[in-house]
């Protein structure tokens, strides 16, 4: 049965119901409705299709707004209209799904309808699903680090890229980050575009040490993180003209290179983005034409390996794969291979959870609260002190900050409060999975 309150759109001759079009998506710093939202990804269709036309999309569901819990929807709905198609994606795993391809118009507003602020599509045709067309590099800041730090390591990943034949197009994240995207030939397979990407990681941090980390484990991390994980498969990340659930509706905006130097992400917003398209167009309309080719990078990384550099972990929830190091961080590594006389308890870093939340921002908010109580401990830390991890369940995504009081003398750490907020989304699926272990 239709919602009576619906709103009823016609595009390109097929009828696409927006359901609760007054519904609040967006009510801090900018107001917008459902059918806002819906009407924004209309106005900027032909870019945002650019991104997800003939690709499998992960639906990620905001159902109740930007600052409500998302969760991940592989499958697609049973109940679909006629024109709108599938296919059939195999996982990691070895499970099977039937996921969503957007092709037109009618199909984007109708994911976004479902409640899909962001658009996740994989990087491979439909036509082709083994085989990606696409190498993403997805530049990551750690806490502390400096948006201007985040360009100049684009412009290192813009010049290697270069002079391995590749042209990159970048992005803003619409977040902390930037993606730099690679249109390749569908001609190698996940396991050797990941390979492909490591390589890129690791040579960008050799030319920028200062700036750039291709180090998986956090612990050895510093500056920006050229996460090459976002290869592997079923990894997706959100495309270009994406919005992005932070209170101003930013929007991860497609750039020209000579942008970069002195863009700034708070520019591009749902309430922006749309004149820029329209008087300026698309710089990432001819990503298309020229696919390029991995055979150099497979080289270098065939040079890596050759000289010790083998391949690196995995992200947690995949199977171990053959050459993959031991999957445990180094410091915890390094312990183990110690054999002291005595057996000792391992010590562990006084870490305290301050916050835990799907929204990233009343995370931070309960951050900058708990350093208000504890300000004589919060003049102690570190930038790298402060560890603000998003986390990925089954189904959902939250951010957890966490402190490191390291450097704060024993009599001075306070004890672990409860946090604030404190709602973690799997939680409760954590704690029936504890129960079912018990009773075995």
């Amino acid at each position: 049965m239709k919602d009576d309150t619906a709103e009823v759109l016609s595009i390109e001759g097929r009828e696409v119901y927006v359901t609760h079009p007054d519904k609040p998506y967006f009510t801090k710093q900018t107001k917008l409705s459902k059918l806002d939202l819906v009407r924004y990804y209309l106005s900027v269709a032909p870019g945002a299709l650019g991104g997800i036309r003939d690709r499998p999309l992960v639906l990620k569901r905001f159902v109740d707004g930007a600052e409500g819990q998302a969760f991940y929807q592989k499958r697609a709905p049973t109940k679909l209209p006629s024109w709108l198609r599938t296919v059939t994606l195999s996982f990691p795993s070895g499970r099977k799904a039937e996921e969503i391809v957007v092709d037109d118009a009618a199909g984007l507003a109708w994911v976004v309808n479902m409640g899909c602020i962001e658009l996740h599509p994989h990087p491979v045709r439909s036509t082709d699903l083994d085989h990606p067309d696409e190498l993403r590099v997805d530049l990551d800041p750690g806490p502390g680090v400096a948006w201007d730090d985040v360009r100049r390591v684009a412009l290192e990943v813009k010049s290697f890229l270069e002079e391995m034949g590749l042209r990159g197009w970048p992005k803003t994240s619409g977040s902390r980050g930037m993606h730099v995207n690679v249109r390749i030939e569908p001609r190698w397979t996940f396991v050797q575009v990941r390979r492909a990407a490591l390589a890129l990681s690791r040579a960008v941090e050799r030319r920028a040490p200062a700036l750039a980390s291709s180090k998986w484990w956090k612990e050895e991390r510093h500056g920006v993180f050229l996460d090459y994980n976002q290869n592997a498969k079923d990894r997706t990340t959100c495309s270009a003209y994406s919005v992005r659930p932070l209170p101003d509706a930013r929007v991860s905006m497609p750039l020209h290179w000579h942008e970069v130097p002195d863009c700034d992400p708070a520019d591009f917003t749902v309430l922006t983005v749309p004149k820029r398209l329209a008087e300026l167009g698309d710089p990432h309309a001819d990503i298309d034409t020229a696919p390029g080719s991995l055979e150099k990078l497979l080289e270098l990384a065939a040079e890596d390996e050759a000289a010790g550099f083998g391949d690196a972990p995995w992200p947690p929830h995949f199977r171990k794969m053959e050459d993959e190091p031991p999957r445990v961080a180094p410091s915890r590594a390094r312990a183990a291979l110690k054999k002291p006389i005595a057996k000792k308890p391992r010590l562990k870093a006084p870490l305290l959870v301050v916050a835990n939340s799907p929204n990233k921002e009343a995370a931070l908010d309960g951050l900058q609260r708990w350093k208000s109580r504890h300000p004589e401990v919060a003049t102690l830390l570190a930038v790298d002190d402060v560890l603000v991890d998003s986390m990925r369940g089954r189904s959902s995504t939250w951010t957890r900050i966490r402190v490191n009081l390291r450097h704060v003398p024993e009599e001075l750490r306070p004890p672990q409060e409860t946090p604030d907020p404190d709602d973690d989304p799997t939680r409760e699926w954590r704690n029936r999975r504890a129960a079912k272990r018990q009773k075995r």
